[in-house]
């Protein structure tokens, strides 16, 4: 699928190709010939299944897209508009003179997570590249790297608040134990790939969820590295399970917790309202924990209550919220990342209305995403990392 505008002298495309061939390096070269849809490219995102050589995958990309900037991850799973895919391989190429990419990564980012998202800012930003008057940064994280939202306040110690942030956590199908981020030629794991993409034309991020805070809200009482210790002063993953009347076995067993919180996630309070984190893929069974991000002493966590039919109409709601900043110009294309832990409330029926939903709005324009292990979204403020939640990035 490919659109272009040609509405100016800077004629600026979108094309997103999709291949399901097992041999890796063929898949990469199959999906990136049917993205390459007009001249000067200028970024190539590459959202693959982990199963692949990824290393074979990136060689197959590149020996069509040449050296143009490459960004993307690892994947639960691919969206586009034939509808949901699991082992298989989209690419999505950016081109004409009215864009510019910078691409970086960070390696090592477990320990310094601050740090390294400031180092990783510093390299986007000193580079020289053209500048144009629209901007976002995307990035593709490492879920296995605890506390993501510092990597997030790392970068706005370099950037503020001038340049949105939208992205996703690569994702490791919750059985493999390694992630992997691709940048360029490279492909990486504990670390963060990033781009900072210019436009001559608006570039928009939205996100929202179909989840709502239910019951009292818990006071955080003691909290540390992106953990929950105690909420109203019990232990957090007692106070959470006794909330949410979780069956016993929930309470010992790793597999029973994870299939029972998967569709139960916990909201945490913010100035912009609650942000959805999902407790099921990081469980501490034994010293009674949970995993919730940056959640300050004395704020509040919610239950939230979601299903099929709230999560699907946030998912229209959401991408109209993208459109909407675009001046009136139609999109080029949109770049989605949806919640892995929502495929499990949708199922098979709900994840194929997913993709039929970000079609009926695109009005034609290609589009392409994948379900991660954890969304970034941040328009405002400090925080942005984001479970169970949809994002989308509109491209005019």
């Amino acid at each position: 699928m490919a659109h272009d505008d040609r509405t100016d002298e800077r004629p600026r495309w979108v094309g997103v190709g999709h291949s399901a061939l097992d041999d890796a390096a063929r898949a990469g070269a199959e999906a990136a010939r049917a993205a390459m849809t007009g001249p000067e490219p200028r970024l190539v995102v590459v959202l693959a299944a982990i199963a692949y050589d990824l290393d074979a995958l990136v060689r197959g990309v590149r020996s069509v897209t040449g050296d143009t900037p490459l960004v993307g991850c690892s994947t639960h799973g691919e969206i586009w508009a034939g509808g949901p895919s699991d082992g298989t391989v989209l690419v999505m190429v950016l081109g004409g003179a009215g864009f510019s990419a910078t691409v970086a990564s960070v390696q090592d980012v477990a320990g310094r997570q601050r740090e390294a998202g400031a180092e990783l800012a510093r390299a986007l930003r000193d580079t020289g590249a053209p500048m144009h008057p629209h901007a976002v940064l995307m990035l593709f994280t490492d879920p296995l790297v605890p506390d993501q939202e510092a990597v997030l306040r790392g970068i706005y110690e370099v950037f503020g608040a001038s340049v949105p942030l939208c992205g996703g956590a690569a994702a490791d199908r919750w059985t493999v134990g390694r992630a992997f981020q691709l940048c360029d030629d490279r492909v990486l794991s504990g670390a963060v790939s990033a781009v900072l993409l210019r436009s001559d034309a608006p570039l928009s991020v939205a996100l929202g969820h179909g989840w709502q805070p239910v019951g009292e809200p818990m006071v955080v009482t003691r909290c540390d590295d992106g953990r929950v210790h105690t909420l109203d002063d019990e232990p957090a993953l007692d106070a959470y399970l006794r909330r949410v009347d979780a069956p016993v076995e929930a309470y010992t067993d790793v597999a029973a917790f994870t299939d029972f919180a998967l569709t139960r996630p916990v909201g945490i309070g913010r100035l912009t309202g609650a942000e959805v984190r999902n407790l099921a893929t990081e469980p501490d069974l034994e010293g009674r924990t949970i995993a919730v991000g940056h959640a300050p002493p004395g704020g509040l966590t919610w239950i939230m209550a979601g299903d099929e039919a709230s999560i699907l109409g946030a998912v229209s709601t959401t991408c109209e919220a993208a459109l909407a900043p675009l001046d009136g110009r139609p999109p080029l294309a949109l770049l989605t990342f949806s919640c892995s832990a929502l495929r499990t409330v949708l199922g098979t029926a709900g994840t194929r209305r997913e993709a039929e939903l970000i079609g009926d709005v695109c009005g034609g324009a290609p589009f392409a995403g994948f379900y991660t292990g954890g969304e970034i979204a941040r328009t405002r403020g400090i925080d942005g990392f984001h479970h169970q939640t949809l994002v989308v990035l509109a491209i005019s």
